[in-house]
């Protein structure tokens, strides 16, 4: 496996970050220092796609036949490991790199020209309805219905922890739209205009406490919502097949970039607070074996995020790989949330929500600001997406055969 980068992806290297020198500006920068969760306010956000859609850079992993920038894997890994690091704002990830693949491989001709170029400049936001309040790993037991009413579906029930479904236009969801023996059956891919009338959104308030309309997940109510036949993605009863194949966009992610930038900041934090002697926590032995065990398994994924981006490079199918990566980089996202709550001791104890537009100073070094939330926040990360049990599942017979 060859580690090291050609010479005209190290120039692309310098093209991205003297993109995020030029546009990741400082109000951004800001409001990336303070958020909890990864997400800003729209308008923030909006502004960053806008500029990364202007470059052509919004959907790495697009083909090029629908406005894709054609890069190697390599460029994609290249600009996630640099956008990571810099500390840039995500991109909403439900259009362009969730439903955006669905409908580029199940869509008709119609839903690809109606909904692709919008996804691809931003001006239409998504959110993903999946999960249920009795079906989040176990979805095939949804049941939210989707009536066949000749010209239309008619859909009764919820979905929960619907990620920025306050801020989002359109809706893509799994609905029930027949009964069978086997729960995967009957299941269809139908995609809902947030503003029908019968819809209703229920911010959810989680434990880091956001601030009002900066909630990261919402209930959403559907009662008596008309969906035009024409927003069916893929075949009646058979949208499990969709839903499987958008779950391996939604989590093969890269990983090592925001770990390494996570556990940097543990050692900033750790030079400068005191350990059970007075001296730096960072000379503490004990507390120095964890970060050094933490930085091992850090760079051992990040080997395993270029091996498998060696297998993308040669045309191969990761399979489980999404899996494992997935469950590895969650539970590193985890450890260093803990090493940093730990480490900043009693400046974690008081409590700082994050509040759109306040002017609060936080409690303590600004490098305690937020600690104590993002590690609330981080106890989820190994549950969407399908809980890391499952995910250990899908490995055991994907690779093992049991």
């Amino acid at each position: 496996m060859d580690l090291e980068f050609a010479a005209d992806e190290t120039a692309f290297q310098g093209e991205v970050r003297q993109f995020i020198a030029d546009h990741f500006d400082d109000e951004m920068r800001a409001a990336m220092a303070r958020t909890r969760t990864g997400y800003i306010a729209k308008h923030l956000h909006q502004r960053w796609q806008e500029r990364l859609s202007a470059k052509g850079w919004l959907a790495p992993n697009w083909p090029v036949e629908h406005g894709g920038p054609g890069w190697t894997p390599t460029q994609r890994y290249i600009y996630e490991q640099e956008m990571t690091a810099a500390g840039a704002p995500i991109v909403v990830p439900f259009g362009p790199r969730m439903l955006a693949p669905v409908i580029m491989k199940f869509g008709t001709p119609a839903q690809k020209a109606k909904y692709l170029p919008d996804i691809l400049a931003s001006k239409v936001w998504w959110c993903q309805g999946y999960s249920e309040p009795g079906a989040g790993s176990d979805l095939a037991s949804l049941q939210m219905k989707a009536e066949d009413k000749g010209d239309h579906f008619l859909c009764n029930g919820s979905k929960i922890w619907t990620s920025e479904a306050q801020h989002a236009d359109m809706i893509f969801c799994l609905v029930r739209t027949a009964q069978s023996k086997k729960p995967q059956e009957g299941i269809s891919f139908l995609l809902i205009d947030m503003k029908s009338p019968g819809i209703t959104v229920a911010p959810i308030i989680t434990l880091d406490e956001p601030g009002p309309h900066m909630q990261e997940v919402n209930q959403v109510f559907f009662d008596d919502v008309k969906v035009p036949k024409e927003n069916l993605v893929g075949e009646l009863n058979q949208g499990w097949t969709c839903a499987k194949y958008l779950l391996e966009f939604e989590r093969g992610n890269a990983y090592s970039g925001m770990l390494k930038r996570g556990l940097k900041h543990v050692r900033k934090i750790a030079r400068a607070e005191g350990g059970p002697d007075g001296t730096p926590l960072i000379e503490d032995p004990a507390y120095g074996a964890r970060l050094a065990q933490c930085e091992i398994e850090i760079m051992a994924l990040e080997m395993t995020e270029l091996r498998v981006l060696g297998q993308f490079k040669s045309g191969q199918n990761v399979g489980a790989a999404s899996s494992l990566l997935k469950t590895r980089g969650t539970e590193l996202q985890q450890m260093v949330t803990e090493l940093a709550a730990e480490a900043v001791g009693y400046y974690a104890l008081p409590f700082t929500p994050q509040m759109e537009g306040s002017n609060q100073p936080g409690v303590g070094p600004d490098y305690a600001d937020g600690v104590a939330p993002r590690y609330f926040n981080m106890r989820k990360v190994s549950i969407y997406a399908g809980s890391n049990e499952i995910q250990r599942n899908i490995m055991s017979k994907l690779i093992l055969g049991l």
